[in-house]
């Protein structure tokens, strides 16, 4: 059976952020995605290897309309991305010197060490210490 789906090899996320230019600026700079597009108003796209990060500020493009019964796009949800990394005691003592804030504590889980931080607009990304 061939895939219905065009490029199963690319992961694409959207999120919903109150600020596109602020999140682009923590999502490159301090996380270290690439700007792929970045037009002047309310949507960015972003990648990192496999991922694209799409950015909409509510009301903005497609993705940002209210719903039929009027309900409107919101940031903040529990979805989230995950990061790997080698070193996560590292990588938070880097991010909490950019003020980075955190939702969570450092915890042991199933896959490995994870703390939970939030993007300015309050969603969630992983990061994660696989365990060795």
């Amino acid at each position: 059976m061939s895939s219905i789906f065009v490029n199963p090899e690319i992961v694409t996320v959207r999120y919903i952020v109150n600020d596109v230019p602020s999140s682009v600026k923590f999502y490159s700079e301090l996380l270290g995605f690439e700007i792929v597009i970045n037009p002047p108003r309310g949507f960015a796209m972003l990648a990192m290897g496999n991922l694209r990060l799409l950015l909409n500020e509510p009301g903005a493009g497609g993705a940002g309309q209210s719903m039929q019964d009027g309900t409107s796009p919101q940031p903040g949800g529990w979805a989230r991305i995950q990061l790997q990394t080698q070193d996560i005691a590292s990588a938070i003592e880097t991010l909490r010197g950019q003020n980075v804030q955190f939702r969570s504590e450092l915890v042991m889980g199933n896959g490995g060490q994870q703390i939970l931080l939030q993007d300015p607009s309050g969603n969630l990304i992983e990061l994660l210490e696989p365990k060795r």
